[in-house]
């Protein structure tokens, strides 16, 4: 039981560890796009990878932070009969939720993107654009990584739903 709480541990504190750094993209995007703004209508200049950069950060920010998302239960829900529902039924709703939702689709995104993020990385694909960033592998790694990431949340949200589910029988009887 203590190896359990000390996996669900570890595993959220890998999320927070990866949303603290990607809480940065939308900041980078933001200068990103002041830059490309600049160089375009400034200078005349064209700025493809720095353009390409934008989408990088926004296709990985939006990937990586989905585990914190769940982690700190600000997933969109449809919350018009679960806030009226005790705890207990709460848990048991959330726990199918993470079974039969969160954590196969997690699965399918991990094995689905593993093979094309795995080509990518062996011929170190590069932008089709001219002058374009020579790694979008990197930002293909990304898709199976979230996948990994997001089946590992819903492991530690349904180790955190049995073990406060056991204390609160624990401290019933």
């Amino acid at each position: 039981m203590k190896f359990a709480e000390q996996c669900g541990s570890a595993i959220e504190s890998i999320t927070s560890a990866i949303a603290s750094i990607i809480r940065w993209a939308p900041v980078l995007m933001v200068l990103t796009v002041v830059i490309v703004v600049i160089l375009r209508y400034i200078f005349s200049v064209g700025a493809i990878a720095v353009q390409e950069l934008t989408m990088y950060l926004h296709g990985m920010l939006f990937l990586l932070a989905v585990p914190y998302g769940v982690l700190k239960n600000t997933h969109v829900r449809v919350d018009l009969l679960y806030s009226k529902f005790p705890p207990s039924k709460k848990n048991a709703i959330d726990s199918a939720g993470h079974l039969i939702l969160l954590i196969p689709v997690g699965l399918f995104i991990l094995i689905a993107s593993f093979p094309y993020a795995e080509a990518s990385w062996i011929i170190k694909e590069k932008s089709s654009e001219v002058g374009g960033i020579p790694a979008i592998f990197v930002l293909k790694a990304c898709v199976p990584i979230a996948g990994t990431l997001l089946t590992l949340q819903g492991i530690s949200e349904l180790l955190k739903i049995f073990f406060k589910t056991k204390e609160e029988t624990t401290e019933i009887r």
